[in-house]
Parts: C-alpha cells; structure tokens; sequence
C-alpha cells in the first residue's frame, strides 16, 4: 500500500514538473490549442458548419470572402470555410488512423527488434532499410495505383510507409533500455521475454513513442494531403483538404481563396502540432527514460 501511495506521488510530481515546464514556452500551448481547436472541429464540425460541406449553388460560385461566406465559394458555388471545418475530420481520421497503425507495429517490431538481437533484429532491420530506400510518396502511388484510392486503402498505406521510422526510434530506445539494472533484475527473477518486453520496458519506451507518434501525425497529414491532391486519396465530394487543394490550382486566378483556405488549414495544423512535439518533448524527456 505505501509503495503504491509513493510510486502514485512520484508520477504527480512528474506531471505537476512537466506542466511547469510546459507554461514556460508559451508557443507549446499554442500548438495544444491549435491541435485541439482542429480535434474539436473534426468531432462537432458539421454541427456548427454554416453550410453543407456539398451544397451547391452555382448562382454563388467563385464568390470572394464576405459575412455570407467566410472564406468564399468554390467553383461549385460551395461554402469554402463550412468544407475546411468538416474536412478536419478526415484529417483526424485518416491521418490520425494512418499514424496509429505505423505507431502499434512499429512499436511491436521495434521491440522484438531490439529485445532479441542477434539474426532477428539483422533481418527485421534489413527489410526497413529497403523500405526506407524507396521514396513515402512514390511508394504510396504505386500501392494506391494497384489497390485503387480509398479511406481504408490511404490509412493502410500511410501506417505501412512509416513503420520503419517508428521501429528505429523504439528499437534504439529497447537497445538502452535492455541494458539496465531493472531488466536484469527480471530475468533473475525468471521472467519471460514477454513479460519483460511489456511490462518492464514498455513503460519507459512510450514517453518518446509519444513524441514520435506526433511526428508521424504531422508527416501523415502531409502524405494523405498529397495524395488527395494528385487524386489519389479519398475521392469527392469528400472536403479532403488536399482535395481542394487539388481541385482550386486549375481556377486559381478566378478564386484564390478556394485555393488558400485549405492549404492555410494544412499549414497551420503542422505547425500546431511541431509546436504541440516540442512540448513533449521537453515535458516526457527532460533526461531521458529510466525505470
């Protein structure tokens, strides 16, 4: 009970030093803000849009900015800002979804990877490299080229192309980890290598899995941006931000706010969450990982 009592104490202070960390860098609450604003329009964006995200009115198509239309109307007479709000959705999703998927197995590879050593880690190794040889978007293209653009196939894509960036980050991490005092003491203690892989040295890889998995979030918008706007991401009437993107560039001198608004969204939620990767950085790593 008491050990529970301190080790409970211990990680409050943790937080209570990482939060006090946190407010000294005011561009770190910033990228929170931004990060969350988006979040929070993904999840209530078509409830407080002003328009449908595919109502057309062709009577008010390339309309400039104004109190009607925030941000103008496309070249379908579209409300261009009502399509960005709904449109963080999918970024969330699909990007989001993306991210997770390279986060779980390269985290599972990473540990194996580094755990084991030896002819495991020399092959699972070899075979990242060669994935990393190969350009993220290229290799996008020619897998969404044979499978055909859809959410599923973008999230698919996006988590196998950075798998190998995140097991390199978790196996350098296991690679430190596996050396220390407390997983030797496992295995005197006769734990399994399962036991020890998640239980001992999980907990000290996920500080900078976090920070590495906000880092593929950001890459992740970028990859599914492009894709959506060389037309093969989610397909229309779908208000991808990359999309329109895409579809704005060939009426950009008629409508340039068509053109603007989405790219500006893409803009400023990378740098939210570089800001936001900052933050954690400094508040999940100020001296490393220990037990």
């Amino acid at each position: 009970m008491a050990d529970t009592q301190i080790t409970t104490a211990r990680k409050v202070s943790r937080v209570t030093a990482g939060w006090r960390r946190l407010r000294r860098y005011p561009a770190t609450l910033v990228g929170f803000f931004i990060v969350g604003f988006f979040l929070l329009m993904a999840v209530i964006g078509p409830l407080v849009a002003p328009y449908g995200y595919s109502d057309q009115a062709l009577s008010e198509r390339f309309q400039p900015p104004s109190g009607q239309h925030f941000l103008g109307t496309d070249r379908f007479g579209r409300d261009v800002f009502s399509r960005i709000l709904v449109g963080s959705r999918d970024v969330y999703v699909v990007a989001g979804s993306g991210a997770l998927v390279a986060v779980f197995l390269g985290l599972t590879l990473g540990l194996i990877s580094g755990y084991f050593g030896g002819l495991v880690d020399e092959i699972l190794m070899r075979l990242i490299d060669v994935l990393l040889a190969i350009p993220p978007l290229l290799l996008a293209m020619i897998i969404l080229f044979t499978l055909g653009p859809s959410r599923i196939n973008v999230i698919l894509v996006v988590g196998f192309l950075y798998i190998p960036m995140v097991s390199r980050v978790v196996r350098s991490v296991v690679l430190d980890l596996k050396t220390r005092q407390f997983v030797e003491a496992a295995k005197l203690r006769g734990e399994s290598s399962l036991y020890i892989m998640f239980r001992e040295i999980l907990p000290n890889v996920l500080p900078p899995l976090a920070v590495e998995a906000s880092m593929r979030f950001s890459y992740a918008i970028f990859l599914v941006a492009s894709l959506g706007f060389l037309g093969l991401g989610v397909q229309p009437p779908s208000p991808d931000w990359g999309l329109m993107v895409g579809e704005a560039r060939t009426y950009f001198s008629q409508a340039r706010w068509a053109l603007l608004g989405p790219a500006g969204a893409i803009a400023v939620l990378v740098v939210g969450i570089g800001f936001m990767s900052d933050g954690l950085r400094r508040m999940l790593l100020p001296g490393g990982v220990s037990k």
